[in-house]
């Protein structure tokens, strides 16, 4: 029986999040894609609760010329840096969910290094 890639990807994901998890100090930065949006958010895992949030969903409320491309990723990750920056946070570990580090989770990740978070 054949995997979709959706199963895979679920795979991927649960072979990254054994190795990584996010503390108050260093939380996790994780990345979720859907066709239309992206979003991410910082994760405190000894606690388990997200601490920030960002998405392209709510930064581009409204406006409907604003379409999902990597500067839209990348305005998410600036955005989530500058939210973190607010909490005094520096360094993150990122979790790419299982997607491939390319395009719009790149951009992401781009973007947040712009804005000052480190990882």
């Amino acid at each position: 029986m054949k995997m979709t890639k959706e199963q895979a990807r679920r795979r991927k994901k649960v072979r990254i999040r054994k190795k990584i998890s996010g503390t108050a100090a260093r939380p996790r930065l994780v990345v979720f894609r859907s066709n239309k949006h992206i979003y991410a958010q910082l994760v405190d895992d000894l606690i388990g609760k997200t601490v920030t949030a960002s998405s392209s969903c709510a930064l581009f409320k409204g406006d409907e010329a604003a379409k999902l491309t990597c500067k839209t990723a990348e305005a998410v990750g600036k955005d989530i840096a500058a939210k973190a920056k607010e909490l005094n946070i520096e360094k993150v570990v990122f979790d790419r969910s299982g997607y491939i580090y390319h395009g719009r989770v790149k951009a992401l990740a781009d973007g947040a290094r712009e804005g000052g978070l480190k990882f």
